[in-house]
């Protein structure tokens, strides 16, 4: 007897497939499993164990009666009482339990805890209730089918780059519609200072898939470090087959970033291969990341070298380690002092936590100019910013326009002239 209307079934079969990736057995057996629930509660006895099967092709629905095969160590009669509180055996169902040798009766070679079914009869009417209690399984089932597909496809694509769209804000969190599932991006996992409207579209590194209470949650990254090279890798072939390698990288998101890199092949020079002709492959990754500087520099086996590379664009001049402090002074001239310290001592900290080095910073000057002891990022930050207070000197009079300097000498030589002229004057009269 067709329960379903084939046409509906299939339709409805193949359009949870294509928009939530639910294969067609999982949403088959989910419906089996809510008839049953519905048959029980509509037409069965209490204790009965139903199953419903549904064949795809007629849609048609076959109900059956399952019961366990048992004997008298699983289960004890009716009548019988409880011996001691040792006894775990469950009480005999009848319609639940067979005992064994009932069941080699209807089937020579039945075991114990196998099932045995039998046909029931057909109903296609089921009450309000039963109907409800069908639909519940129904939505219950489905949800659990779509949770373990969205965690087996995207559990997979871990660590890789998503392209999603922007569905809405909720206190600072991000949430991208990335298709078939939703994913969050946390404020904490967002570079500063960036901006996004509902509808943009947004990428980002698929950090983790949680699974928890109240379902799937799929966990996005713009500032973790691994977004950078994933990015690189896709603008960068010689990334992608592996020729260069990612040795270290450390970002300050939105600010600036560093990333050094090795080639395992000497005929490829690694920096040049992420920078690109005239800079267009780091630009790319620099528009993505909204501005963010980045330095490729080259990475080296030897500890000096890696260091020299690690604050650049600064030029070294001389660097001297002392190993027992896991510390490197190094020398630069006056005029690269600032430029390797950087802004606020971003360019030494990211290039100290690059080579995992403590790094201080000593200007050289020219010819019979003494040496500057080491500064720190912030002695040095702290200095540009109080400025040079030699410069503001008062020099008194030294400073005093010259015309004003002269004004009493030019007030006694108009007075003179203003004599002189009246003498002329009585001359003329007499």
């Amino acid at each position: 007897m067709a329960l379903f209307d084939l046409k509906t079934l299939n339709s409805a079969l193949e359009e949870l497939q294509a928009e939530r990736g639910i294969s067609r057995e999982s949403v088959i057996d989910a419906l089996a499993t809510a008839i049953a629930a519905a048959y029980r509660r509509e037409y069965g006895k209490r204790g009965q164990i139903i199953r419903a099967t549904i064949n795809p092709e007629t849609g048609d629905v076959e109900f059956r009666q399952a019961k366990i095969v048992v004997d008298e160590s699983l289960v004890r009669k009716e009548d019988e009482e409880t011996k001691n509180d040792d006894d775990h055996r469950s009480r005999f169902n009848p319609e639940q339990h067979i005992m064994i040798e009932d069941a080699r009766r209807i089937k020579r070679e039945a075991e114990l805890d196998e099932e045995i079914s039998f046909p029931l009869e057909t109903h296609e009417d089921f009450g309000r209730i039963a109907a409800q209690a069908a639909k519940q399984v129904i939505m219950q089932k489905v949800r659990e089918a779509e949770r373990a597909s969205i965690i087996s496809e995207y559990g997979e694509r871990e660590g890789e780059i998503v392209t999603g769209h922007v569905q809405r804000f909720e206190r600072g969190n991000l949430f991208v519609d990335l298709g078939r599932a939703t994913a969050i991006l946390p404020y904490d996992e967002q570079i500063p200072g960036e901006r996004y409207r509902q509808g943009e579209r947004v990428r980002a590194l698929l950090l983790r898939v949680d699974e928890g209470v109240r379902g799937t949650f799929i966990r996005l990254s713009r500032s973790h470090p691994r977004f950078l090279t994933k990015l690189f890798e896709t603008e960068v072939p010689e990334m992608a087959s592996g020729v260069v390698e990612v040795k270290g990288l450390v970002r300050e998101p939105g600010s600036r970033a560093k990333i050094a890199v090795h080639s395992n092949d000497e005929h490829v020079d690694p920096v040049g291969a992420l920078v690109g002709q005239r800079g267009v492959r780091v630009a790319v990754v620099t528009s993505e990341l909204g501005g963010e500087k980045i330095d490729v520099v080259e990475w080296s086996e030897t500890p000096a070298e890696y260091v020299k590379e690690a604050l650049k664009p600064a030029q070294v001049m001389e660097i001297e380690l002392f190993e027992e402090d896991n510390r490197a002074v190094v020398s630069v001239a006056e005029d690269q002092q600032s430029l390797a310290i950087g802004r606020g001592g971003q360019n030494v900290r990211l290039a100290a936590r690059l080579t995992g080095w403590k790094i201080d910073i000593r200007g050289v000057g020219g010819e019979g100019t003494p040496e500057v002891e080491p500064k720190s990022a912030f002695e040095e930050t702290k200095a540009e910013i109080a400025g040079d207070d030699d410069e503001a000197k008062d020099e008194g009079e030294k400073n005093l326009d010259p015309v004003s300097q002269d004004r009493d000498v030019a007030d006694e030589k108009v007075e003179e002239q203003q004599e002189e002229t009246s003498e002329d004057k009585e001359k003329d009269a007499e």
